[in-house]
């Protein structure tokens, strides 16, 4: 930048306007700010849906004025999940017409999060429903085959959450299902059966009275069944089981929320994909043990840090297994949870 010299040295030099360079806004907008708007005029909403970034959600749930809205999510949140059961701060178009997108601006405090794993090292969680407070594991008595295992994650992960599980298991005029539960005894578990011509719509509705039921199971077990039995209006879509392979194929795509309506009231039921395996590589290891609670009272008795796996000393479990004071099925539970513990003892 150039100036003209005064004329003595008392006077201040003189700028060239010329010189005076201002950068051109075009666009006639505002700088950008970090501040984002309060967004007081938002409605709390209940998402009940997800697909292809467009959220369905559910606004004066219980009123009179109830309707589902269709939403997307605010710039600020595109890092942040949205998942089904989440409660959503919702602004702009609430009215739910034909054409209308409202905007998702925040998520409310959750009380609980179901996650898990692609696998038990996989330390990145995948949600799969916000603010449930049960979960129904869904198993075959007999095609495909019941996983004891694998109902154990699905016990370990409600836990970790801080969910109740219940267990259904289907199809039992195939096969008898008694031998399959001795693996649960001893657990604080209800249990449900349902045949062909005998489900147990009216039992397993009272337990979904006023509860957020996320329902889990392996896939082909006959959920979508259930869920359509249990929500007449629902049509999940069904399968069946590869009689080569004694897989089932995998009909629910998306996880939905339904509402329950029965003679007793209403819960929400929340509807998932069969899954073939459950990682809990997210999971904190205490609550492992905490899913066999029968185990968890013995355990009590071990010294302090004691892994409970087959070479720790003095462990109280296996003491009680030896001396046959857990039952005939407390060798295989004792088994079952050395299992899943084995697989987080190397995890850093």
């Amino acid at each position: 930048m150039s100036w003209l010299a005064p004329d003595n040295e008392d006077d201040e030099p003189e700028f060239d306007e010329q010189d005076v360079r201002v950068r051109p806004n075009p666009k006639a907008n505002r700088p950008r700010t970090k501040r984002r708007p309060a967004h007081d005029d938002a409605v709390i909403a209940r998402v009940l849906g997800v697909d292809r970034g467009r959220y369905t959600v559910l606004i004066g749930e219980d009123g009179p004025d109830e309707h589902t809205v269709l939403a997307t999510r605010a710039r600020e949140l595109r890092k942040s999940p949205i998942v089904t059961g989440d409660r959503a701060r919702v602004v702009g178009d609430v009215s739910g017409a034909e054409g209308t997108l409202a905007r998702i601006v925040g998520i409310e405090e959750r009380t609980s999060l179901l996650r898990r794993s692609a696998d038990d090292t996989d330390q990145v969680e995948r949600i799969i429903v916000a603010n449930a407070d049960q979960m129904l594991v869904v198993v075959a008595a007999a095609d495909p085959e019941p996983r004891a295992r694998l109902v154990d994650r699905y016990l370990v992960a409600a836990l970790d959450a801080g969910i109740r599980p219940l267990l259904v298991v289907t199809k039992t005029d195939l096969a008898d299902p008694a031998e399959f539960l001795t693996h649960f005894d001893g657990l604080d578990l209800e249990v449900f059966t349902s045949a062909r011509d005998e489900m147990p719509t009216e039992r397993v509705g009272a337990a979904l009275v006023g509860h957020s039921t996320v329902f889990v199971g392996h896939s082909g077990v006959g959920k979508s069944t259930l869920v359509n039995a249990l929500v007449p209006d629902a049509r999940r879509a069904t399968g069946h089981v590869n009689e080569v392979t004694g897989r089932g194929r995998h009909t629910s795509s998306s996880t939905v929320s339904l509402r329950y309506v029965g003679a007793e009231g209403a819960g929400w039921v929340i509807d998932t994909p069969g899954v073939r395996s459950f990682g809990l590589g997210h999971i904190d290891t205490a609550n492992i043990l905490r899913a066999f609670t029968d185990l968890a009272t013995v355990a009590e008795d071990c010294p302090r840090g004691c892994t409970h796996l087959p070479d720790a000393p003095d462990c109280a479990i296996a003491d009680a297994v030896e001396q046959g004071r857990l039952g005939p099925t407390g060798a295989g539970r004792l088994d079952s949870l050395q299992r899943l513990l084995g697989t987080f003892a190397d995890r850093g």
